[in-house]
């Protein structure tokens, strides 16, 4: 994942109402961008909304109570690696996000399914109690080498991640953090770069933490410290035309919807579906078809994410 942009991002105003209402055109009336699937090289799968936390700014909204996403089985994520092996898919990596995937008591042998197929597996985790159930079945994982763990620290410092995240959560993911590290498993962090905070600030401070904690991860790799831009959806943000493209010298195969989608499974529904992203499993409008073949669909920008995350924020959730 990188968040390499020019692009800063601090807007306070509320989201104009006309904005993000019509999927072909803007509220000015200009052609609204779109992305094509140029192959899909990610596929995420939700494993659940379900989490030992309920942090502030979650997106999804994931607690220890919301279960508007439910878990994924085993055979289900099979039926998907099943339909990349018929349709000789591109696919070079499977991705799990949640709430928090652990929770999901079919994830160790999700994980065993995918490892085996040669996959490149990306796991997000807070790396608290949910996962350190599950310390011996991960070090017996095959082929575990090319497993990555990316643990979410929402700042360097305790204050603001146990603000966001809640009291008491710090030190257990620190424990978790250190835990992998000292088993040798492949670690990357998710942070935030806090408004009014920059980049090369934000870096320094996660190197001093890793350095104490004698972690080997490099804060200067935008691939191994992933800092995500803030995301909220009521806030105001441009709109993506064709004709941005061109002005942000921005190309629309390097949206991350161009490459990747996310099956999920929402409460009621019988079978998952596919969603666009990782970042929108509830709209409708993003909502690509049960199968990975209906999935490839072209994608229209019309939600604030794709503006303010992907296109202004230059971020991607893969590896």
């Amino acid at each position: 994942m990188t968040t390499a942009s020019p692009f800063t991002i601090a807007e306070t105003r509320p989201l104009a109402h006309d904005k993000f209402k019509n999927p072909l055109l803007t509220a000015k009336g200009e052609p609204r961008a779109s992305v094509a699937m140029i192959g899909l090289e990610t596929l995420w799968f939700n494993t659940g909304t379900l989490c030992n936390l309920a942090c502030k700014s979650c997106y999804i909204e994931s607690s220890p109570t919301n279960d508007a996403l439910i878990y994924i089985s085993v055979d289900e994520v099979r039926s998907y690696l099943d339909e990349i092996a018929d349709s000789k898919l591109p696919t070079r990596e499977i991705a799990f996000t949640g709430g928090e995937p652990f929770m999901n008591g079919d994830m160790i042998p999700i994980l065993e399914l995918c490892l085996e197929r040669g996959f490149e597996v990306l796991m997000l985790s807070n790396a608290m109690r949910p996962m350190r159930r599950f310390e011996q079945q991960l070090l017996a994982l095959p082929h575990r080498n090319k497993l990555t763990l990316r643990v979410s620290l929402d700042h360097f410092t305790q204050k603001v991640h146990e603000a966001e995240r809640g009291a008491n959560s710090w030190n257990k993911a620190i424990d978790g953090l250190v835990w992998l590290a000292s088993n040798d498993f492949r670690i990357t962090i998710a942070g935030r770069q806090l408004a009014g905070e920059n980049e090369v600030t934000a870096r320094i401070g996660y190197a001093a933490l890793f350095a104490a904690h004698d972690l080997p991860i490099d804060a200067n790799d935008p691939g191994v410290l992933v800092l995500f831009p803030e995301m909220d959806e009521k806030a105001d943000i441009a709109e993506i035309s064709t004709a941005c493209w061109g002005i942000l010298d921005v190309a629309p195969t390097s949206i991350m919807c161009a490459s990747s989608r996310m099956v999920v499974k929402r409460k009621g529904e019988t079978t998952p579906r596919v969603a666009a992203c990782t970042l929108l499993p509830y709209d409708p409008q993003f909502d690509m078809g049960a199968t990975l073949a209906e999935a490839s669909q072209t994608v229209k920008l019309n939600h604030p994410h794709c503006a303010r995350f992907c296109v202004l924020g230059g971020a991607s959730c893969s590896a």
